[in-house]
């Protein structure tokens, strides 16, 4: 358990953090799911909308440092690369 002042902030200021970060993550996850589900039905169509609507959240979540921006770019290229096979 903290003791001193600032590590009593510091802890509460983490959850809030947490918390926030949670819903980033939780709405980055959102909508990669449509994008796989739209895939997974073999709309083309839905499948590059979802992916239009998904590619800002997953470069958003990057930014704020819920994922790493490497990790974040590979989710958009193979995400791309399923949706452009579909198409073709």
């Amino acid at each position: 358990m903290a003791n001193t002042r600032s590590a009593k902030k510091m802890t509460r200021k983490i959850a809030r953090r947490t918390e926030i970060n949670k819903s980033r993550r939780s709405r980055m996850r959102s909508f990669v799911r449509k994008v796989e589900e739209a895939i997974s039905s073999g709309d083309s169509t839905a499948a590059q909308s979802a992916l239009k609507q998904a590619q800002p959240e997953i470069m958003r979540a990057a930014t704020k440092g819920v994922i790493h921006r490497n990790t974040a770019s590979r989710k958009v290229s193979r995400l791309a690369q399923r949706v452009k096979a579909l198409s073709v």
